[in-house]
């Protein structure tokens, strides 16, 4: 029971290391092959785009700019003025800079090595 994310990736190990340096994720494991992380209690997983051979999914992003277009990976609770310094910091894209939203979270929105955009928010002071 429950719900799970797997992205896959061109190489496992250099996202792991992002999820992990820029966003504070823990590794539970990884590998060149596949990774699995944990944020807040929830499970994801990252497999490289070499394990997929027999699997249909991988021909569906051929052509494709950004990986997982129109969808946002979001991280509650996770300080997006410290992500994103990180994220300078290692010469990763900062898709839109940190802001204070109207629907009340503070927010940055980032790409990883894949272009999969990953948006650390917390609620702002009241």
């Amino acid at each position: 029971m429950g719900f799970g994310i797997n992205l896959l990736a061109t190489d496992v190990e250099r996202t792991a290391d992002f999820l992990a340096e820029i966003l504070s994720m823990r590794i539970h494991r990884a590998d060149q092959d596949s990774a699995v992380l944990e944020h807040d209690g929830n499970f994801f997983q990252l497999h490289g785009e070499h394990t997929y051979h027999d699997n249909p999914f991988p021909g569906t992003l051929e052509g494709v700019h950004y990986r997982g277009a129109g969808v946002e990976l979001r991280l509650y609770q996770k300080d997006p003025d410290a992500c994103e310094a990180r994220a300078k910091k290692k010469g990763y894209q900062v898709l839109r800079t940190r802001l204070d939203r109207p629907h009340g979270l503070r927010e940055c929105f980032l790409l990883d090595p894949d272009e999969y955009c990953w948006v650390p928010s917390a609620p702002l002071a009241r």
